[in-house]
C-alpha cells in the first residue's frame, strides 16, 4: 500500500465487479483512480453500483497528478439509490475554496442511467456555500423532474454512527437542470451539510455537467442583532439606549439559505427622542420576476410606525439591491412573510439610529458620468449658496435658481444640489424658467455645454436619470426615492442666459391628483362609484417622466350592477410586447380580483387603449422597473350599468375633469394588441 495511504476499505454489496488490465486506467467518475500502487492500480475497476472509502490522513506534492481527489473523499454513502457514486467533502485543505465537477467534464457526461452523490460537511458552527461556474444540465423538461438533473439537499440529518445520509423521506429543497442562468448565483445549506444529487437519464446530448467551487463558512456572522422576542420563532426588538451600538444588521430565518416557508417575522425598530431609523436592504432575493408585489406569497413590508396599522413605506419582493428606507419617527416596523412553496434566499439589510439633523452622515458616492469627471459628498449649505442641501425636516417645498438669476451667471459654474426626504416622501421638480446657453452646432449630447444632470439612487448607488441642456422647459421630475441630487454646470455664458428657476416640493402623492389615496400601500389610490362615476387618472408624475422601480395601484370599486370602463388618450409605457421581465419591460396590467398573475400585460406606444372590467371590481397595476423612462399614461374612466354598457356615450374629459360628450368614443380598441395576439378582458 502507498505509504500516504493509511486505510483503504473496499465495500462490496451483492453486486458483480469487472477486473480490468492497464496503468493509469480512467474510473467510472471520470478522474485518475485514487490507489496509488501498481497492484492496487491495475487490480479493480469497479463498476458503478457501490461506493468507495479512501481516506486520506496527509497531502504530498508527490500525488500532483491526484490532487483532485486529495479535496474529497470518495465515500459509501447512504443514498436514495444505493447504486449512487458518492463523494464526499470534508475540507478545503488550506484553500480558501474546493473545487467539484461532474464526471469528465468539460467532456459531456455518458448516456447512460448513472447517479453521482456529492456530500459536503462541514465542522457544527459552519454552513456550506457553493457556487457554480458553469452549469450545463440537459432539460427535458421546464420542472426538471425527469431525464437529467441535479436535487439540492440543503438540510440533511445524521442518522447513526456513519457519514450524513439521505433517505427516500429527505425532501430537496430545489431541482436544478438546465444551464448556468437557470442554477441560482450560489447554494447555502441550513446546517453543515449539503447533498448534490446528479442523476442521468438515457438521452444522448452534448450536456457537460458542471463545475463549482465550495467553502464552509461561519454561520455566526449571520446572526440578528437585536433582541429576541420571546416564545417566537423570528421576532426581534431593536431598541436604541447608550449602552448598545447605533447600527447592526438583520437577516431573514436560515440566511444566506433559503428561508422556510408559512412563517410571518416581525422586526421593531424603537429609536430615542430626536432620533430616526434608517433601513437599507443591501440584498433581498425572494422570487425570480417581475410580478406585482401584491400577487406575490413572499412580501417584507415596512411599516412607518410601530404596527401595520401605521402607513406603509415599502412592500418589497421579487428581488431588490441597495433598497434605502428613512423613517419619519421614532418607530419602524418590518414584517417578513413567506408562504410560497418555493422559498428564495431571503435578504440581509442593515439598520442605523440617526439623529434627526444626521442626513450629511450618508455617505454620497461619487458618479462618474459618461465623460469621466465625478463630484463627492454635497456640501452644507453655509458653505456656498451654490452647493445647497435640501431636507424635507426643515422644509416641505421651495424654490431654487441659478446663482444670479434672473441675470446671467458666470462662466465655469458648477453647483451641487441635493433632496433629502423621509419616509413616502419622493423629490418633485417642476421647472418654471429654463434658458441655458447652448453651443451652436448639432451636438445631440450634454457634455459640452451648459446643462443640469439629474441623478438617482439606484441599487445603492448613484445614476444618472437625465442631463437638461435645451432650452425647451422640461417637463417635472420625480424621484424613485426619498432622495435625489442635481448637478447645474454652466460652461458658457451669455447676457442673454437667466438660467433657471425651479419649484422643488417632497410630495407623498407620487403627484397623482384623483382618487382616494390608501395608506396601507406604499402607492395606491381608490375611485369609488358611490363618490364619483367618472374621472381621469394619470400615472404617476404625469405629464412628466413616470419615476423609476414604482409600482402603483388603482382600484376601482362600482355597485353590484356595475362595471367600469377605461379609455387611453395617451399611452407612453417603456417596454416591448408582451412585456416580460426578459426584455425588461415596464408595464400595466388589468385584473377583476386582488391577486391575477395571468392577466395580460400592456406596454409600448399606443394610438388607443379601451378596457371594460368584467364585474364591478377592477384593479389597475402599473409598475416600473430601473432602467429606462417614459411619460406614462392619461386614462378617463366611467361606471356604467349592465344596461347601459351598450347605450351611453362616452364621456370625454378634460384635464381639469369636467366632461364633453362624445359618441361611441369607448369603441376604439388598441389593434397592436389584437394583432399582437394579446387578450382583452371583456
Amino acid at each position: 500500500m502507498h505509504p500516504l495511504i493509511r486505510k483503504v476499505h473496499f465495500h462490496f454489496p451483492s453486486f458483480p465487479y469487472k477486473k480490468k488490465g492497464g496503468k493509469g486506467k480512467r474510473t467510472k467518475l471520470g478522474l485518475r483512480d485514487a490507489l496509488s500502487s501498481d497492484e492496487t492500480r491495475n487490480s479493480f475497476h469497479f463498476s458503478p453500483v457501490f461506493c468507495v472509502v479512501v481516506v486520506f490522513h496527509q497531502t504530498s506534492t508527490a500525488l500532483i497528478l491526484l490532487v483532485h481527489l486529495s479535496l474529497y473523499t470518495v465515500d459509501e454513502g447512504q443514498a436514495v439509490d444505493p447504486s449512487c457514486r458518492c463523494i464526499r467533502y470534508t475540507s478545503t485543505y488550506g484553500k480558501e475554496r474546493g473545487t467539484f465537477s461532474s464526471p469528465d467534464y468539460p467532456r459531456p457526461y455518458s448516456a447512460h442511467p448513472a447517479c453521482y452523490m456529492y456530500t459536503f460537511i462541514a465542522a457544527s458552527h459552519q454552513i456550506v456555500e457553493i457556487f457554480f461556474t458553469d452549469f450545463d444540465i440537459y432539460k427535458e423538461n421546464l420542472d426538471c423532474t425527469r431525464g437529467d438533473f441535479v436535487k439540492v439537499y440543503s438540510e440533511v440529518g445524521v442518522h447513526g454512527p456513519g457519514p450524513p445520509s439521505i433517505t427516500e423521506y429527505s425532501m430537496w429543497s430545489r431541482v436544478l437542470c438546465g444551464n448556468r442562468a437557470d442554477a441560482p448565483p450560489a447554494i447555502y445549506s441550513h446546517g453543515p451539510v449539503l447533498i448534490l444529487e446528479l442523476n442521468v437519464g438515457t438521452k444522448v446530448t452534448n450536456a457537460t455537467g458542471f463545475i463549482g467551487t465550495f467553502k464552509f463558512i461561519d454561520r455566526r456572522n449571520f446572526e440578528t442583532d437585536g433582541i429576541h422576542v420571546q416564545d417566537t420563532w423570528c421576532d426581534y426588538i431593536f431598541d436604541s439606549n447608550p449602552n448598545t451600538p447605533a447600527h447592526g444588521r438583520l437577516y431573514s430565518p436560515r440566511y444566506p439559505s433559503s428561508y422556510p416557508n408559512n412563517i410571518r417575522c416581525n422586526y421593531h425598530f424603537k429609536a430615542r427622542k430626536y432620533e430616526r431609523i434608517k433601513l437599507v436592504f443591501e440584498e433581498l432575493f425572494l422570487q425570480k420576476g417581475d410580478e406585482s408585489c401584491l400577487n406575490r406569497a413572499d412580501v417584507v413590508k415596512v411599516y412607518d410606525g410601530r404596527s401595520s396599522t401605521a402607513p406603509m413605506l415599502s412592500i418589497l419582493c421579487n428581488e431588490v439591491v441597495g433598497y434605502e428606507i428613512m423613517s419619519t419617527g421614532s418607530d419602524l416596523l418590518v414584517q417578513f412573510t413567506a408562504n410560497s412553496n418555493i422559498p428564495g434566499q431571503g435578504f440581509k439589510a442593515r439598520y442605523q439610529f440617526q439623529m434627526e439633523d444626521n442626513t450629511n452622515a450618508d455617505t454620497l458616492k461619487a458618479s462618474t458620468d459618461d465623460s469621466g469627471s465625478s463630484f463627492g459628498p454635497a456640501v452644507s449649505a453655509a458653505t456656498s449658496s451654490c452647493h445647497q442641501i435640501f431636507k424635507s425636516d426643515k422644509s416641505k417645498n421651495g424654490t431654487i435658481t441659478s446663482p444670479k438669476y434672473p441675470l446671467s451667471y458666470l462662466p465655469n459654474t458648477q453647483c451641487h444640489y441635493d433632496f433629502f426626504g423621509r419616509g413616502r416622501e419622493r423629490v418633485r421638480l417642476v421647472f418654471e424658467d429654463f434658458s441655458l446657453q447652448k453651443i451652436t452646432g448639432h451636438t445631440m449630447d450634454c457634455d459640452n455645454t451648459d446643462s443640469i444632470d439629474i441623478f438617482l439612487y439606484v441599487e445603492g448607488r448613484l445614476e444618472k436619470m437625465v442631463s437638461l441642456c435645451r432650452n425647451e422647459l422640461p417637463k417635472p421630475i420625480i424621484s424613485n426615492g426619498p432622495k435625489l441630487s442635481m448637478i447645474f454646470r454652466g460652461l458658457h455664458s451669455l447676457r442673454n442666459s437667466r438660467g433657471f428657476k425651479i419649484s422643488y416640493a417632497f410630495v407623498t402623492d407620487y403627484a397623482i391628483k384623483s382618487g382616494k389615496q390608501l395608506l396601507e400601500f406604499p402607492c395606491a389610490f381608490a375611485y369609488n362609484s358611490s363618490e364619483r362615476g367618472r374621472g381621469v387618472i394619470t400615472s404617476p408624475n404625469y405629464p412628466g417622466i413616470y419615476p423609476r422601480d414604482t409600482e402603483c395601484n388603482y382600484f376601482f370599486y362600482g355597485n353590484r350592477d356595475e362595471r367600469v370602463r377605461l379609455h387611453f388618450t395617451h399611452f407612453d409605457i417603456e417596454g416591448v410586447i408582451p412585456c416580460k421581465a426578459v426584455s425588461a419591460s415596464d408595464y400595466i396590467q388589468f385584473s377583476s380580483q386582488m391577486v391575477d398573475v395571468e392577466s395580460p400585460r400592456y406596454c409600448g406606444q399606443l394610438n388607443a387603449l379601451h378596457f371594460t372590467s368584467k364585474n364591478n371590481f377592477l384593479k389597475l397595476t402599473f409598475k416600473s422597473n430601473d432602467r429606462l423612462d417614459a411619460t406614462g399614461f392619461r386614462a378617463e374612466y366611467i361606471f356604467l350599468r349592465d344596461s347601459e354598457m351598450h347605450s351611453m356615450t362616452m364621456p370625454e374629459f378634460a384635464d381639469n375633469d369636467s366632461c364633453l360628450c362624445s359618441p361611441d368614443h369607448w369603441l376604439l380598441e388598441s389593434w397592436d394588441y389584437v394583432a399582437s395576439g394579446a387578450l382583452f378582458l371583456k
